[in-house]
């Protein structure tokens, strides 16, 4: 009874092929079962790096609109140079979809690989997508009269005087309700 009760599950679940015929063994296959998935994956990263993209914090366009003259010292002592302080008007412009609220913002400029002085201005907020006018005070310290007069008559001549600036700015943005911070 015992040698009948083996048998009978081998033989429920398992026929031996006859050694005649040739086998093909496929796996399982669910026709529409994997498309509707790649679909949903497909759409969900799109999604997610257009989100990335739209959401990613760009750098504020800062744009020196208007300039007026404060003060002017002439050093001749040890060398010919000149302190210079200017009243500025500067475009802060933010394209990203969230505010910014900014504690500090700070432009260093430069001129042929020299610095030659700051713009410093305080507390400020540009709306999202939106533009925003600072008060700001460029001092020009020290700037040599003579080592540099050959390059910006060049530069004058042309046309365009190159300065370099290096921005920075310490604030927020904000998105509805939501405050991250910022420093570019």
């Amino acid at each position: 009874m015992a040698d009948s009760s083996k048998s009978e599950p081998e033989s429920e679940h398992y026929t031996p092929l006859p050694p005649d015929q040739n086998c093909v063994v496929l796996p399982l296959y669910f026709p529409g079962r994997r498309r509707p998935l790649r679909a949903i994956c497909t759409v969900g990263f799109a999604l997610f790096f257009a989100a990335v993209y739209v959401f990613w914090p760009s750098d504020p366009d800062v744009k020196i609109v208007r300039m007026r003259l404060k003060s002017v010292h002439v050093h001749r002592v040890p060398h010919v140079a000149v302190d210079v302080s200017v009243f500025l008007t500067v475009r802060v412009r933010n394209a990203d979809v969230y505010s910014m609220d900014y504690s500090q913002l700070e432009v260093a400029v430069g001129y042929r690989g020299k610095r030659l002085g700051h713009v410093r201005s305080d507390r400020g907020h540009v709306r999202a997508r939106g533009s925003s006018y600072v008060d700001a005070e460029l001092d020009l310290d020290g700037v040599e009269i003579f080592s540099d007069v050959v390059f910006l008559l060049e530069d004058l001549a042309k046309g365009t005087v190159p300065f370099d600036t290096v921005t920075e700015v310490k604030g927020q943005l904000g998105l509805f309700f939501l405050h991250f911070p910022l420093q570019v």
